[in-house]
């Protein structure tokens, strides 16, 4: 059976570009269907959001791998959690 590939993403470049400083993260396997979010501002401009997808290793059942998406609501939830 053929290794399965990832689609490539956008880089963090272009994800601030539009505004978004925010990532969502979530679990590869669909049973687990744990989440988590994380600042993008560690990362490089020209790193590609599926690029580390194969690094993140799921805190509540050990699966690695992760969807790693742009978090759209990351300004709004930072400002609800200051208050």
């Amino acid at each position: 059976m053929p290794a399965l590939t990832r689609q490539q993403k956008i880089t963090f470049g272009e994800m601030r570009a539009s505004g978004v400083r925010g990532l969502l993260i979530y679990c590869s396997d669909f049973r687990c269907s744990h989440s988590t979010t994380l600042s993008a501002d560690r990362w490089p401009d020209d790193v590609r959001l599926s690029d580390l997808e194969l690094l993140f290793v799921c805190q509540a059942c050990g699966e690695r791998g992760a969807d790693v998406r742009p978090n759209f609501d990351w300004e709004a939830e930072a400002r609800r959690a200051a208050i």
